[in-house]
């Protein structure tokens, strides 16, 4: 079985199980799922053209129910090839998840739920190895994108107070309060009309506030936002290493099984 998504291995128990979960995974209903995936999302959007569901609502109602019917499938297929050790995969467990979620009543209090079928649209995330790797990669970085994130507050809190203390009085509609100042501070980190919007009405009337907003554009913008560029990209990194790692464990197996047969082969010659 070729290594899952999540670096685990998941080998069904032997005979035909094993069979049947190396053909499930295998390359080529892979890519069959992929292509139900994206033609499912093609019909969800239709589905948003009262015009379309005019003329051909019931055959995209129709095809929508057939593609679930195929997922649904697969899902069976793939717990009874594994069995409980299907939900040691995360993603698998997050394929579960979503096509669960299709089945759930859409009638009555529970219509709300509707919209929640283009949550199968992201089975992408677990279908294409590329897509994987991202999110493996983002989920790698959350702690330490967590202390930045820490820091990333107190920089606002310490500009807020202080925005707050020089320029509420002023003008009041961006620093009057603490929470104005931190929303004014959100728009400046975005780099989003600050300068014309915030920054040069200021300054026609105190010129030196440039020295309050280039320390914090400097600060947030450009050093604390690059630190979670970092991390993700030293989490993506890791998980490459990782997946090296695995296929240099499983090839060293494979010449160490190779090398006991050919041991039992020259023991038995002899």
């Amino acid at each position: 079985m070729p290594p899952r998504p999540d670096g685990e291995a998941l080998a069904p128990a032997g005979g035909w199980r094993e069979r049947l979960g190396r053909w499930v995974e295998g390359r080529g209903v892979s890519r069959f799922i992929i292509a139900l995936i994206i033609v499912n999302a093609i019909i969800l959007g239709l589905e948003t053209s009262p015009s379309v569901m005019n003329r051909v609502g019931d055959v995209l109602l129709a095809a929508n129910a057939a593609i679930l019917g195929v997922f649904i499938v697969e899902i069976s297929l793939k717990l009874i090839a594994f069995g409980p050790r299907f939900f040691r995969s995360g993603w698998n467990v997050f394929d579960f998840l979503v096509v669960g979620i299709a089945l759930v009543p859409t009638s009555g209090p529970l219509e709300i739920l509707r919209a929640l079928r283009v949550l199968r649209v992201l089975r992408l995330l677990s279908q294409v190895p590329k897509l994987r790797i991202i999110i493996e990669s983002l989920l790698r970085a959350l702690p330490g994108m967590g202390w930045t994130a820490l820091l990333l507050i107190l920089v606002f809190y310490v500009f807020a107070v202080m925005g707050t203390m020089l320029f509420g009085e002023q003008f009041p509609d961006y620093w009057g309060s603490l929470g104005a100042s931190l929303f004014s501070l959100f728009q400046i980190m975005t780099l989003e009309s600050w300068s014309s919007g915030i920054a040069r009405p200021m300054m026609e009337v105190s010129p030196w506030v440039w020295a309050y907003f280039v320390p914090f554009i400097l600060v947030s913008s450009f050093m604390v936002l690059n630190l979670f560029i970092a991390i993700i990209v030293t989490a993506t990194q890791s998980i490459h290493q990782d997946e090296e790692d695995l296929e240099r464990r499983q090839l060293l197996a494979e010449l160490r099984s190779i090398n006991d047969r050919l041991k039992r082969l020259e023991g038995g010659s002899d």
